[in-house]
């Protein structure tokens, strides 16, 4: 049994990422900056995952810039706007959006009932505002509400207004081949399969700004320090791996998805799930429990060796603090019985109804005041 089910939070290292990085630190460990033959074939192998990466988001290679992960990425663009900069960012946006936008004139998108926000809303927005830039993530990272980002990109565009999206959950789990429509892209490598400490963001072509960390030339003078080149291998072999199944993932995923929450409906009559009647991504499952605190569910079922997680790992410490129903009115008493499940690739059936009769368990348990049998 695999009883994994804190995805959005992080992802096992994919086999072949684990090969790829490996090869890439027995062969090629030089730093690429220096002028000798190794170092020169190391920087040919840097320049190779970066048009490879490029290839699988549909931007081209010069825009794109490795960095340690989106959270330093998301800061990096932020940081790099003028300091009155009027920017728009939705309600559910990741903490590390939320808390880079704040050094600059914010303005915040609501969503609708089921957490998405709506193109009409940002067009009155920029009509009214003409912001400089607009972020609004591809995917949310609590309830898997997938976003209108083409169609906010487009509209954007139209108006002459940068578009961001954070895109570290749409990646490894949806088509990424069109993303590049953006002008700013950000992505995490742990949550594909990839290393931790690896990630990238993705410029329009036209911009050579950021210096946020600053020193040497690297990334053509954009992000000082020498490159990571067997993790960036290891990021652009996974989300290569992972890609071109992900349509057919999609399809099996959602289904053991669906499943578990009729299951768990059969014995939660009460049973709130976030986002449930919007297009949502095929493993996540972001529920308010009828009873009991989410700590509770969270220990009980860690005991039983299952992994899950009361919303997003980087939400501000405060367990229960989910950006997504707060955003959506939910109470404090409600917030407080958020629980948030994500799959993985290869989740099995057994794994799902075994983590569903788990919930029934402690919920027995707890209704016992809290003594297993």
């Amino acid at each position: 049994m695999n009883g994994y089910f804190d995805h959005n939070a992080t992802t096992p290292l994919h086999p072949a990422a684990r090969e790829a990085w490996l090869r890439a630190s027995d062969k090629h460990w030089h730093n690429p900056s220096s002028l000798y033959r190794d170092a020169g074939l190391a920087s040919q192998q840097l320049e190779s995952a970066r048009e490879r990466l490029g290839t699988l988001i549909g931007a081209e290679a010069e825009r794109i810039v490795f960095t340690s992960g989106a959270t330093e990425s998301n800061n990096a663009l932020f940081a790099s706007l003028p300091a009155d900069a009027l920017v728009v960012i939705s309600a559910i946006e990741h903490p590390s959006v939320r808390e880079a936008a704040r050094r600059r004139n914010v303005i915040e998108l609501p969503v609708n009932a089921d957490g998405v926000v709506r193109a009409d809303d940002l067009k009155q927005l920029i009509t009214s505002k003409h912001p400089a830039l607009v972020s609004v993530m591809a995917a949310n990272n609590e309830s898997g509400a997938l976003q209108p980002w083409r169609e906010l990109a487009s509209l954007c565009r139209e108006n002459g207004v940068l578009f961001h999206t954070d895109a570290a959950q749409w990646l490894g789990k949806l088509d990424a081949s069109e993303l590049g429509e953006c002008d700013f892209i950000t992505g995490s490598a742990h949550k594909f399969g990839g290393s931790k400490g690896c990630g990238f963001l993705v410029l329009p072509e036209e911009d050579s700004r950021l210096g946020f960390i600053r020193g040497g030339p690297q990334e053509h003078g954009r992000r000082a320090g020498t490159e990571n080149y067997p993790a960036i291998e290891a990021m652009v072999t996974a989300l290569e791996k992972i890609s071109p199944r992900s349509s057919e993932v999609a399809q099996t995923q959602s289904k053991l998805r669906d499943t578990f929450i009729g299951e768990m409906r059969m014995r939660f009559d009460s049973l709130r799930v976030i986002s449930e009647s919007a297009p949502r991504l095929w493993n996540t499952v972001l529920m308010v429990m009828p009873e009991h605190d989410n700590l509770k569910w969270l220990t009980r079922l860690s005991r039983r060796g299952f992994s899950i997680s009361t919303g997003s790992a980087c939400s501000s410490g405060k367990e229960g603090s989910s950006v997504v129903v707060t955003a959506l009115g939910a109470s404090a008493e409600e917030l407080k019985r958020v629980v948030r499940i994500s799959s993985g690739w290869d989740t099995t059936a057994a794994d799902w109804q075994a983590l569903a009769a788990a919930f029934i368990e402690v919920f027995e348990e707890l209704n016992r005041g809290g003594r297993p049998q």
